[in-house]
């Protein structure tokens, strides 16, 4: 669930249009790679719930049939990039991201929440993002959930800003930061999710 870094959008180049690159298609891969042949009768389908452009509180709007209504056993959420850009507040950014965290876990959803990447060329919107993503991962701490640092992973640890190889806009990722995505969702946070899950199978 999330907007266009969810969608994968790409930034046109020199070379022209570049296609989406949806981090959900490299997880799937990674899925593949790692799980193939191992785990009988296991069967993994990723819905891609992106919509560029979109706020926190559209994401919220449209969470029940979104992903409530297809009652996955995860839910990967990332948001808040529009909404910074905007101008709303960390508070209110968190406060619907919680929203969906909430009604995930009362439909028995494992969520990943992650950070809001960096951004490059616009130094004044890193530290609302900083804000709001230490809010999460307090969040997380707290109530035992998995969290995934997509900011960390693809940001310059010195000036926090976003990394430009993983960039063709200083906004959106291109296709090598989207790759790094999946890799952080499934390293820090999915893993060991579906470890938990496949011993509660047996």
């Amino acid at each position: 669930m999330g907007d266009s870094l969810t969608a994968g959008y790409q930034s046109s180049t020199y070379e022209g249009w570049a296609e989406p690159t949806p981090y959900t298609t490299f997880l799937e891969e990674r899925l593949l790679t790692v799980y193939k042949g191992r785990q009988k009768g296991l069967n993994f389908q990723i819905h891609n719930k992106g919509v560029s452009g979109e706020l926190t509180g559209e994401m919220l709007v449209r969470f029940n049939t979104g992903v409530l209504s297809l009652k996955p056993n995860f839910v990967i959420i990332l948001g808040g990039t529009n909404d910074i850009g905007w101008g709303l507040s960390p508070n209110e950014v968190f406060n619907n991201l919680t929203q969906m965290y909430e009604a995930a876990s009362k439909s028995e959803i494992e969520t990943i929440a992650c950070s809001v990447p960096s951004i490059l060329g616009y130094d004044s919107l890193i530290p609302p993002r900083l804000t709001l993503n230490e809010m999460i991962r307090s969040y997380c701490i707290q109530n035992e959930m998995a969290f995934a640092d997509i900011f960390r992973a693809t940001a310059d640890p010195k000036t926090n800003r976003l990394l430009d190889e993983y960039s063709n806009d200083g906004l959106h990722l291109n296709t090598y930061g989207y790759q790094k995505m999946a890799d952080t969702i499934f390293e820090e946070a999915l893993e060991r999710l579906l470890v938990k899950y496949l011993s509660k199978r047996k």
